[in-house]
């Protein structure tokens, strides 16, 4: 079942991430953060689900933070996070086989280079995890494409997909999915923010 948009706070949290993905007035990284923390935190409490044909599209990064090693800790805070800079745009685009399972592309333009890695793709609806595998990359230079295959060669990749634990692939955990944007964090603990790409 897909929820609507949670309750009360949401509005002002939706509100700003949408605003974040405008070309002007945008909020500062800080406040962009502390929105994308209670998206987060909202779609915990009210579990919020959401199916993968919210996800199926094209989606233009809009804004990442890093993470880094605290030793005292013995874990990883955010970093400062930053907007993705608009002349080297980079999309993620969800496509749909099944109803869990699909196909994944990453895509960065540096003109006049132009990168895309593509691979399997499988959903875990009740909690909004995505696992891939980016099995094939592609260069194009000047609109012409001079490099397509596998990566590290290997052609079998997609089929070991299908047998690898969820644990030992690289995931999203989605949790806003709104028809102008989503939000994830990613394994590795930082935050990202996409706009749909018009």
């Amino acid at each position: 079942m897909t929820a609507e948009l949670p309750s009360l706070t949401a509005p002002d949290f939706v509100a700003t991430l949408v605003q974040a993905g405008k070309d002007s007035d945008r909020p500062s990284a800080k406040v962009v953060i502390d929105a994308l923390l209670q998206a987060e935190k909202t779609a915990k409490q009210e579990r919020i689900s959401y199916t993968f044909d919210a996800l199926v599209g094209t989606w233009r990064l809009c804004f990442a933070t890093g993470t880094r090693k605290v030793r005292q800790r013995g874990g990883i805070i955010l970093g400062k996070g930053f907007y993705w800079p608009k002349f080297t745009p980079a999309y993620i685009s969800f496509s749909k086989a099944t109803p869990v399972k699909g196909e994944i592309s990453n895509q960065v333009q540096l003109r006049p280079v132009f990168l895309k890695l593509t691979g399997p793709a499988k959903y875990l609806g009740k909690k909004n995890l995505l696992a891939f595998n980016f099995t094939h990359i592609q260069i194009s230079l000047f609109g012409r494409v001079i490099y397509d295959k596998p990566l590290g060669g290997n052609k079998s990749q997609s089929q070991d997909f299908e047998t690898q634990p969820i644990a030992k692939l690289p995931f999203f955990a989605f949790f806003l999915v709104t028809e102008d944007v989503i939000a994830a964090r990613g394994r590795g603990g930082g935050l990202a923010l996409w706009v749909r790409k018009k």
